[in-house]
């Protein structure tokens, strides 16, 4: 039997997020972060600090043709969210994907603050 559950208000800037940035479309995606957010590659090197920094690190990365997050599965607790996604890129050495684990922290609707942890690239077989 398959449980219908709805989305919490925490999920909804996360997906929002996630939506804008397979439309590569940098500012529906800006719209879910806070000013003062911070961006950190996991457990705790901060990358990007308040919304101008974190938009900048997404400007270029959205003219990847390829680029596409894939949901895997969330987990909601209270404000956190946390994602498990596969995201195609286009790599140095080509177009591969990569696990990705996103921590959400949301406050007052937005993303607050956001950890990342990535796995290791996987090139797509070349076409040779």
């Amino acid at each position: 039997m398959k449980v219908s559950i709805a989305p919490t208000a925490a999920e909804q800037p996360v997906q929002k997020q996630l939506d804008a940035y397979n439309a590569r479309d940098i500012d529906a995606f800006m719209e879910w972060w806070s000013d003062d957010c911070e961006y950190y590659e996991f457990p705790a090197k901060l990358l990007a600090s308040g919304a101008g920094q974190i938009r900048e690190r997404h400007v270029t990365r959205f003219k990847e043709p390829n680029l596409f997050g894939k949901l895997i599965r969330r987990s909601v607790v209270d404000n956190l969210v946390v994602d498990q996604e596969v995201v195609t890129r286009t790599f140095a050495n080509g177009i591969g994907e990569i696990d990705v684990l996103a921590i959400y922290q949301i406050e007052n609707g937005k993303i607050a603050k956001a950890w990342f942890k990535m796995g290791s690239p996987r090139l797509a077989p070349s076409a040779d």
